[in-house]
């Protein structure tokens, strides 16, 4: 019976990535991929930023093994590995990577590569942000200022990111009229705010890739509680026979060799560099 549940399980997951491919959700590879690919849980940001378009070729011409990325909030993709319903993770929220490791569903978590968050606001910077290198204080002109937040919302690596900065601002936004939660994705939110005339946090690699800024510019950058880094992490192969724990262990090892961590660092847009590979992949 608990065969035969598994079974269904597998197919309905199979078929709702089946169906993220065709909404969009999952970036796309060339027939010749399907073969033999692992699923890879991750974010939008590097999904909308372009990075996987860049490095995944390098990675197949390298192994012969394709990616098939499902980019959802870093919250989304942590409870996908969870579920088994991913073979590998590449994520951006520390605190949730750790406890995915620590709770078992999750192998060998290693540090990839890094960026930072970026505040973004209108030109016209009604709050008085512009040149802060202290987020908390920029939350706290924000707020005072009661000017329009576009939150994600989203239980992204960047929703938590902001959500840990509101909180060590000393500030709880959630009910007051300027602040919009989301729901979203990192350029859509970036779309809302600039609808809005909103501030809006960020990583910057995706906001390097927006191209419907209207009057939004980065306001306030630097602050070290900014820096943004992703690891990579290997779905527990316990989760069930259908986790590809030798390929996925493939991209584990080439994202974190010199061939991996060149691939990331040549990733530019308009001639700006977006990712830092780790110098260093310490294992956890």
């Amino acid at each position: 019976m608990f065969a035969r549940m598994n079974g269904v399980r597998e197919t309905l997951t199979r078929r709702m990535i089946a169906a993220m491919l065709v909404g969009g959700i999952v970036a796309p590879v060339p027939a010749a991929a399907q073969e033999r690919f692992i699923t890879l849980a991750s974010t939008t940001s590097t999904e909308q930023s372009g990075l996987f378009g860049h490095i995944v070729p390098r990675f197949r011409q390298d192994t012969g093994v394709g990616v098939r990325v499902v980019a959802v909030g870093t919250g989304q993709a942590l409870a996908l590995a969870a579920r088994g319903d991913a073979d590998a993770l590449l994520v951006h929220d520390r605190a949730g990577e750790e406890k995915l490791v620590a709770e078992g569903h999750g192998l060998d978590r290693r540090d990839v590569m890094y960026n930072d968050f970026v505040l973004i606001g209108p030109k016209a910077d009604p709050a008085g942000i512009r040149g802060l290198k202290d987020a908390k204080e920029a939350l706290r002109r924000i707020a005072a200022a009661k000017a329009p937040f576009a939150s994600r919302g989203d239980d992204s690596g960047t929703h938590r990111t902001e959500l840990r900065l509101w909180r060590a601002a000393g500030l709880d936004p959630k009910g007051e009229p300027s602040y919009r939660e989301l729901g979203s994705g990192m350029g859509p939110a970036l779309n809302t705010a600039a609808g809005l005339d909103a501030y809006v946090l960020s990583d910057r690699a995706t906001w390097a890739a927006f191209k419907n800024r209207q009057q939004l510019e980065i306001l306030a950058e630097g602050d070290p509680t900014l820096f943004n880094p992703y690891g990579s992490i290997l779905v527990n192969p316990a989760k069930g026979a259908h986790i590809k724990a030798a390929d996925a262990r493939r991209w584990h090892e080439w994202l974190t060799s010199d061939r991996g961590r060149a691939a990331i660092a040549s990733f530019r847009i308009d001639g700006e560099q977006l990712f830092f590979p780790s110098a260093v992949a310490p294992r956890s």
